[in-house]
């Protein structure tokens, strides 16, 4: 899949973008987006859309259909070129190499960092696309809580508030808690830092007792934080000679949850289970359980705040977003929105620089930076008022961090 979008990145130029963009906003107001709408949205004159729409077809960047209506869709082999693109204009990333990880809901590629001074070293890092709702939707909503009760989302946005979801929680845990450094985000990828060693499911440990308490001392700071990762395992966490660090964070949940306990006992469950099936070492839960818990000081008092402060919040949000959604979109509104976007970029042409790197870990792909500024163009009104909800969690778990550190120095 990402190997298509790879092979044709260096063909394409600011039209293809525009089109591409154009296509996947109007994927949240359409199944398929008609010709018409697109016309509007991309500016672009009936012959040449035509004739660069069936381009994004034969190269699987766009899907077409003819009845009822003619109307497009972007896969993820379109997607995946909008958000390369996008970090190569902002230089998270300069090359790309080989596949590394593969899941139900995400593929995971090598990549290159470029060095912020000309005689630095370039860094390795690895890009994570999500893949959320690739299968099935029904599915993914029941597991997904943070998709809300709508009743008609996009696999655009299934995958979108997903990496936007974990960015935004890694950045809050980082460097608190052992995992790994985020660097950059956008539509449904992250560009984070490689992890360090190999997953705790195929690594053998030399001293399993040492690796589990650290492991039970990142969940106790990660509660301590008020986030519960909600799906913790040794398929989800690196051990190395350093210590560990726990990876996969779109799931994670809040105390106020009102299955957070069932939910904290399932991860420690989770890792106490490995340690015994493997190494004979046993831990009691229930004793596991409360010393995880057990915080004290202000760490406890600004948990209990935190906690109240976010559930009164989501009780308003829930309104509001209930609000929202019973008065839909107005379509003059869209249309005037798209026009004034894209306005300022309007027939503009601009050239593509064209990187070359070489590693001795892989060889690497060419890039091409597109100089059209498509971030003016980035569809922002793809996250619903349930991803601002989050946000204002997020910055206040920031806020909390912020306090526990302050404390812990005095």
């Amino acid at each position: 899949m990402i190997d298509e979008a790879l092979r044709v990145f260096k063909d394409l130029d600011s039209k293809d973008f525009r089109i591409l963009t154009g296509i996947e906003t109007g994927m949240k107001h359409f199944e398929w987006v008609p010709m018409e709408q697109l016309n509007k949205y991309t500016r672009l004159p009936f012959e040449k859309l035509e004739y660069r729409l069936k381009k994004l077809v034969r190269t699987k960047l766009v899907v077409r259909i003819t009845q009822p209506y003619e109307g497009f869709q972007i896969y993820f082999e379109g997607y995946d070129v909008l958000a390369l693109n996008a970090f190569v204009k902002r230089k998270s990333i300069s090359a790309i190499g080989d596949e590394v990880g593969v899941g139900k809901e995400s593929v995971i590629y090598e990549a290159i960092l470029p060095p912020e001074l000309s005689i630095g070293e370039p860094v390795p890092v690895v890009i994570k696309f999500h893949r959320e709702g690739r299968t099935s939707f029904k599915q993914i909503k029941r597991v997904r809580e943070h998709l809300g009760e709508r009743e008609h989302f996009s696999w655009i946005y299934a995958a979108r508030l997903a990496a936007q979801r974990e960015y935004d929680i890694m950045t809050t845990l980082y460097p608190e808690v052992s995992i790994p450094k985020p660097f950059d985000h956008n539509r449904h990828a992250i560009v984070m830092e490689l992890a360090k060693g190999s997953l705790l499911s195929k690594t053998k440990l030399i001293d399993p007792e040492w690796y589990l308490d650290e492991i039970l001392k990142q969940v106790k700071i990660t509660y301590s934080l008020g986030i519960i990762h909600a799906d913790l395992s040794e398929y989800n966490i690196f051990a190395s000679e350093d210590g560990v660090q726990l990876i996969d964070w779109p799931q994670y949940i809040t105390p106020e949850h009102p299955h957070a306990d069932e939910i904290l006992e399932r991860d420690v469950s989770n890792v106490l289970n490995h340690f015994f099936r493997k190494y004979g070492v046993k831990r009691e839960l229930d004793e596991t359980i409360r010393e995880i818990k057990n915080q004290t000081g202000k760490s406890a008092e600004d948990i209990k705040e935190n906690t109240e402060n976010r559930s009164e919040r989501s009780i308003v949000e829930k309104r509001k977003l209930e609000k929202t959604l019973e008065e839909g979109f107005e379509e003059e509104d869209l249309e005037k929105s798209f026009e004034e976007n894209i306005e300022k970029d309007i027939f503009q042409e601009e050239d593509f620089e064209t990187e070359r790197f070489e590693t001795e870990s892989f060889e690497a792909e060419e890039f091409e930076a597109e100089e059209f500024e498509a971030e003016e163009f980035e569809a922002e009104e793809f996250e619903s008022d349930e991803t601002e909800a989050e946000d204002r969690k997020v910055q206040d778990l920031k806020k909390t961090a912020s306090k526990k550190r302050t404390s812990d120095k005095e």
